[in-house]
């Protein structure tokens, strides 16, 4: 008995110990106290805020209590961070100016289902970042190879690719001669959802930088980019803003040609 007893104090040990636990944990905590004060205000203006500063947040202490920080963990990290202060900012500003998301009308009143948003950016922020919190757990250590400069390049293509697509549509929908239009131009000529192939390119690179130390079940934090991708293209993105689009502009010529001829996600040229 006494040494079951040894074994269960050990595993807790050893799990209460574990960084990507504590992480699950801190992410959970703040996602619920964020919650709390948006509820009682019956606001949505920082859930954005919160999920990429609750990015920033674990990314760092996890390589905090990792305890090694070797460069790999160091870049990673730093790519986490350039990716949550310019996404967590420019969302932030933008529901300062357009005063409210659509995503929560009819949720903000409602503390219960308020509270199921809550928790899925407490999966988002997770499972998303899960790649980087195994990195960061890793005490062993690879010399840089090929995977981390392929990867780390992927996610600057798709750190590029999301900030300037979000740009120009900022400064298309601010131009008063675009009232009721919709965007074909610059990056949107070629992809309908630049922003979104954007971010799913720096995820996916940052797992692959990761995967240079990773073995065995680690692998299946690929989960990561393909859980972004799902969330984007079938859940929470580009189905609702297809679905408005259409009931905008279905009837006009223009965006049917536009439908036609433009790729939805990724810009595969036709022949």
């Amino acid at each position: 008995m006494l040494e079951y007893q040894l074994l269960f104090h050990n595993l807790l040990d050893m799990i209460m110990g574990s960084t990507i636990v504590k992480c699950a944990a801190t992410d959970l905590g703040i996602q619920w106290a964020g919650w709390a004060i948006a509820a009682a205000l019956k606001t949505e203006k920082f859930y954005d805020l919160a999920g990429s500063g609750t990015f920033i947040l674990l990314a760092h202490l996890s390589r905090y209590w990792g305890g090694t920080r070797h460069l790999r963990q160091n870049v990673q990290t730093g790519l986490v961070t350039a990716w949550g202060v310019r996404l967590g900012t420019f969302l932030f500003m933008r529901i300062l100016k357009d005063g409210q998301d659509r995503r929560f009308n009819n949720v903000r009143d409602s503390p219960g289902t308020f509270f199921v948003y809550w928790n899925v950016q407490a999966v988002w922020v997770f499972m998303t970042l899960l790649p980087t919190l195994i990195l960061n757990s890793e005490q062993r250590d690879e010399p840089l190879g090929l995977r981390d400069y392929l990867g780390w390049g992927i996610w600057g293509l798709g750190f590029a690719t999301e900030a300037i697509a979000d740009q120009q549509k900022w400064l298309f929908k601010g131009d008063p001669d675009n009232a009721g239009k919709f965007i074909q131009s610059g990056l949107w000529g070629y992809s309908r959802h630049p922003n979104y192939l954007g971010e799913i390119l720096q995820w996916s690179g940052l797992f692959l930088s990761a995967s240079s130390v990773m073995k065995g079940p680690q692998y299946a934090s690929v989960l990561s980019p393909l859980f972004v991708w799902f969330l984007l293209r079938h859940v929470s993105g580009i189905p609702i803003l297809e679905k408005q689009a259409m009931k905008k502009w279905g009837s006009d010529p223009a965006f049917q040609n536009y439908v036609k001829n433009t790729p939805l996600l990724w810009p595969i040229p036709k022949f």
